[in-house]
């Protein structure tokens, strides 16, 4: 008891006259604080901050105005909606444009049956050839398995358009399997729900009249003049590099099926060979459909790398560079 009386008396006499100082300090530095934020609330405002207030406070009033007029905005437009997807409007709304559609009675076949000849295999001996081709002849091991890869993208394309078409033709898709069924299982699992198409296993003369088929081949000699839409026309589902030249010709004549070439020559003129991708005469055919006009049909779809320009006008341009050359033959001649 005696040590802790002790302890509390340790503090030193004048402590209570420093601690009395220090709270009058404080109290006066209290004062002039105060002092001086009633100071700043006397002094007048500027303009500029009497302008602030007052817009501010105009703000404020007019939310409700404000809200009201985006109200009449979102009404307005949902208005000029409805008129733009109303019938009697032109316009490209795909429900309009559903509602014009006049299926034809035209059936185009994409034959599948090329399968083997887009398939890398290995021979006993561990060498790889590619449909039929040596190691040697194939540039790229991976080639044919990208071919496949490219029908079936080739594939998809002739469905998007076929579904959008105003003359939609009835789209067969024959023996199908293999590897092009793999790579759509793989990459495009949807395709078992496409609508308005046949994808059927069998060969297309178990599904077809042989005197109804027509298969579709740039080594014909007969050229299409008008499509009948009583036939069925076949397409050569295969993208080969040139290693396979005239087998769809070949086919159909062993076959005992009739066979044509589009009259891609008599209003086109290339830089490249007249053998188009699949999905690029389909889409040439339905615009025949519905232009009825060859010309137009295909230079509403060949694309410009195949550097396609009117016959007429490549034959105009060739005779300008023929009459030029003689010009300049004639110029070196008589100096």
């Amino acid at each position: 008891m005696s040590s802790g009386t002790a302890t509390e008396n340790t503090m030193p006499p004048d402590a209570p006259e420093v601690e009395g100082k220090v709270k009058s300090c404080d109290r006066q530095v209290e004062r002039q604080e105060e002092g001086t934020d009633k100071a700043e609330c006397l002094e007048p405002m500027s303009k500029r901050q009497r302008k602030k207030l007052l817009k501010q406070k105009q703000w404020e009033e007019q939310k409700d105005l404000r809200r009201q007029k985006r109200k009449e905005k979102r009404q307005k437009r949902k208005l000029e909606r409805q008129s733009k997807s109303d019938p009697s409007n032109e316009g490209n709304d795909r429900k309009r444009m559903r509602r014009d559609v006049v299926p034809s009675t035209l059936r185009l076949i994409v034959d599948c049956s090329f399968d083997d000849l887009m398939v890398l295999k290995l021979l006993a001996h561990g060498k790889a050839f590619c449909g039929g081709l040596s190691e040697g002849l194939c540039k790229n091991k991976l080639c044919c398995i990208q071919d496949v890869k490219k029908l079936h993208k080739q594939i998809q394309r002739c469905y998007a358009e076929n579904r959008k078409a105003f003359h939609p033709v009835q789209f067969y898709l024959t023996s199908h399997g293999g590897q092009l069924k793999s790579n759509m299982n793989e990459n495009d699992k949807g395709w078992v729900n496409w609508k308005d198409i046949q994808i059927r296993t069998e060969h297309y003369s178990e599904l077809i009249k042989k005197e109804d088929l027509v298969y579709l081949t740039s080594d014909s000699p007969d050229v299409l003049s008008e499509l009948d839409e009583r036939k069925a026309y076949v397409i050569g589902g295969l993208v080969d590099h040139n290693h396979h030249k005239g087998i769809t010709y070949k086919k159909a004549v062993e076959q005992g099926i009739g066979h044509a070439q589009l009259p891609l020559g008599n209003f086109v003129k290339m830089n490249s060979r007249k053998v188009l991708a699949v999905n690029h005469v389909f889409e040439i055919i339905l615009a025949y459909l519905e232009k009825r006009d060859w010309k137009e049909a295909f230079f509403s779809v060949l694309p410009q790398r195949k550097g396609a320009v009117p016959l007429g006008e490549a034959n105009d341009s060739s005779q300008r560079a023929l009459s030029e050359k003689e010009g300049e033959d004639n110029d070196s001649d008589s100096n």
